[in-house]
């Protein structure tokens, strides 16, 4: 018989505790062996609970054990997570992870260490809760030079815009509905300023391009400066106001990784993503691109991605070497924000075509659409798109907001 240990008994530890007593008959069908969950490690106790004497409190038990061969770190952020993680990675126990800020930060050294002791360090349910993308990318799209990936990565933001652009809210309004419905936190920070979407982002730019990206690296811009005008005006435009993380391969070859509200056209799939739900659009040179579509988080879908790695764990004997990056100490493969080239939306007070006209030229940019109250101008870079907004400036028009817009 093969044993588990679960370290974190929250959201996220008590599902994939609950989940795999649920379906255990059909996971050790799955690994072709007995399995069972011997340790839950959490500073609390937990009476009443139907599993609290699987609980203990010292790590070390733990790591002296032989019998545990597997653990799922439910723990969240850095301290004690890392030190924890890496204890059992040394000491051959191969560790399944939700935890998205640990991966994005430490993730090579974990890779490392799990390697040198020929064991696995997984983390599928750090990037997309239940939506399969890691496995994916290592195995059933590995055939493909990867170029670039991007969509929708935080559940909570795209809530909050989804009631602004269906609901007609304000953004104080939206988000203390998520709060209220528990999609955001009390503290909504990592959400709404874009810190959790950056994580995840750090992980597919360092797994697809392999080199490890890390968040500072990462220009990000969250959704507390979007008003219920902007998205309006998008509407109007044909398109929604999403926050997009992406990260992509430049035509020099260096790497563009990004969070920030972006404009959607309507004829993207990522337009109609709503809700709570994530959606992770891939390109590649063999299949154009492909979307992986799903619930982002929660604790059943969460656990879900944290158990499918534990299995999959069960299954290795032997470290997964394709599911690895590099650390490169040398950043000059990292571009920056100003290499970001796309369409680009404006919102103005009022302003004639002419005037839009007359700013696209003296920018070198044409004008592509034209709503009361702003503009889409083409592709082009942000110099480019600082002259045309300094062009209406000049010809006294005052530019509200100016937001990229997503090319499909």
């Amino acid at each position: 018989m093969k044993k588990i240990a679960v370290l974190g008994y929250g959201v996220v530890g008590s599902g994939v505790v609950e989940l795999f007593y649920k379906n255990k008959e059909k996971i050790e069908k799955n690994t072709g062996t007995e399995l069972d969950v011997k340790y839950i490690l959490d500073l609390r106790e937990f009476p009443g609970d139907p599993y609290a004497d699987k609980v203990v409190h010292d790590i070390n038990i733990i790591l002296n054990d032989p019998e545990v061969g597997y653990v799922a770190e439910c723990m969240g952020g850095v301290n004690p997570a890392f030190k924890f993680v890496s204890s059992c990675l040394e000491a051959g126990k191969s560790v399944s992870t939700s935890n998205k800020q640990l991966v994005a930060e430490k993730g090579d050294i974990l890779l490392q260490i799990a390697k040198k002791n020929d064991c696995n360090f997984f983390f599928e349910a750090s990037v997309g809760g239940a939506i399969p993308i890691i496995r994916p990318l290592h195995t059933c799209l590995a055939g493909n030079d990867i170029s670039a990936a991007a969509g929708i990565l935080n559940g909570t933001t795209n809530f909050i815009l989804e009631k602004m652009f269906c609901d007609k809210m304000g953004f104080d309004e939206a988000l203390k509905l998520a709060q209220e419905l528990g999609y955001a936190e009390k503290d909504p920070t990592a959400d709404i300023d874009g810190a959790d979407a950056c994580r995840k982002v750090c992980i597919l730019a360092s797994l697809i391009f392999g080199k490890h990206v890390y968040p500072d690296s990462v220009y990000t811009k969250g959704i507390r400066d979007i008003t219920l005008e902007d998205v309006e005006l998008a509407e109007k435009m044909n398109g929604s106001i999403k926050l997009i993380g992406s990260t992509k391969r430049l035509e020099d070859g260096k790497i563009l990784s990004t969070v920030m509200p972006m404009v959607v056209p309507e004829e993207s799939l990522i337009a109609h993503v709503n809700g709570v739900f994530n959606a992770i659009m891939v390109w590649g040179d063999g299949f154009d691109k492909t979307m992986f579509y799903g619930r982002g988080a929660g604790k059943l879908p969460t656990a879900s991605a944290v158990l499918g790695d534990i299995i999959d764990s069960i299954k290795s004997e032997h470290t997964v070497t394709s599911h690895e990056w590099v650390l490169d100490e040398n950043t000059d493969f990292i571009a920056n924000i100003d290499s970001l080239v796309a369409p680009r939306f404006y919102r103005t007070d009022l302003c004639t075509s002419e005037v839009y006209e007359n700013a696209a030229n003296a920018a070198g940019v044409t004008v592509d659409q034209i709503a009361e109250g702003g503009c889409v101008i083409s592709n082009c870079d942000n110099k480019t798109a600082d002259t045309f907004a300094k062009a209406l400036e000049e010809a006294g028009v005052k530019v509200v907001s100016h937001i990229p817009v997503m090319a499909d």
